[in-house]
């Protein structure tokens, strides 16, 4: 069980760091294009991890996929996680501040311990109430600006958005968790990337600069695919 806080722990800071850089590029590219950058880098770079593994390891790189029945747990995890919450929080950054955003991201642990309790029946303690309540207040008081435009609060509404799209896409990911870590995150990465990159194409936006497309994919492979490696 330590091991496992450990391990959510790095999940957490890297997945934090992503936040204030993502922030740093809202501003030359698209939300839209940027949630499908992000992605497709963490599908990518998880994908060449898994062809590494097969190549170098070939007799202990077997996987364990997601039953049959696992695999719509995966499809609303994809949806809420890999398409609608980073476009959100895309959308959000725009008119938020990176270090707000970062501190209101705490709401995500909220929603997926309401969604845990509610929904799927886990264990709710004191504890966690305490906590929760903690990490509302101090939501609150980030949402509340005296004198901010209506425009920034619309961002820390999308903000919260995406917290609630994580923390149904966390629930749904602790369904199929005992399958290989790195090929769900990998297929998550490649779906939910190819999907908003898509309909960023359609609607007329194009790609970035070389530079600013591949710092955009190694950040999203490392705060979005590393992170939700170790988080599974």
């Amino acid at each position: 069980m330590q091991r496992g806080v450990i391990v959510a722990l790095g999940s957490a800071v890297l997945f934090g760091m992503s936040t204030p850089l993502a922030k740093i590029l809202v501003g030359s590219v698209s939300p839209l294009m940027l949630a499908g950058l992000l992605y497709a880098g963490s599908g990518l770079g998880l994908a060449v991890i898994l062809a590494g593994r097969r190549l170098w390891t070939p007799r202990a790189s077997s996987m364990t996929l997601p039953r049959r029945a696992e695999w719509i747990w995966l499809a609303g995890a994809i949806f809420f996680g890999g398409v609608a919450g980073p476009v959100a929080l895309m959308y959000g950054l725009v008119t938020s501040a990176a270090s707000t955003a970062s501190l209101l991201l705490n709401l995500e642990a909220v929603f997926t311990a309401l969604l845990a309790w509610f929904l799927f029946k886990e264990n709710f303690d004191r504890r966690v109430l305490l906590g929760m309540l903690a990490i509302v207040a101090g939501g609150l008081l980030l949402v509340w600006t005296p004198g901010a435009q209506g425009e920034a609060s619309l961002g820390l509404v999308l903000i919260a958005v995406a917290c609630l799209c994580w923390a149904i896409d966390n629930n749904l990911t602790r369904k199929v968790s005992a399958s290989d870590a790195v090929l769900v995150a990998g297929v998550k990465g490649l779906v939910a990337g190819a999907v908003n990159l898509g309909l960023a194409l359609l609607v007329g936006e194009t790609l970035p600069s070389g530079a600013v497309l591949g710092f955009a994919m190694v950040v999203g492979f490392l705060g979005y695919g590393v992170s939700l490696v170790l988080f599974v």
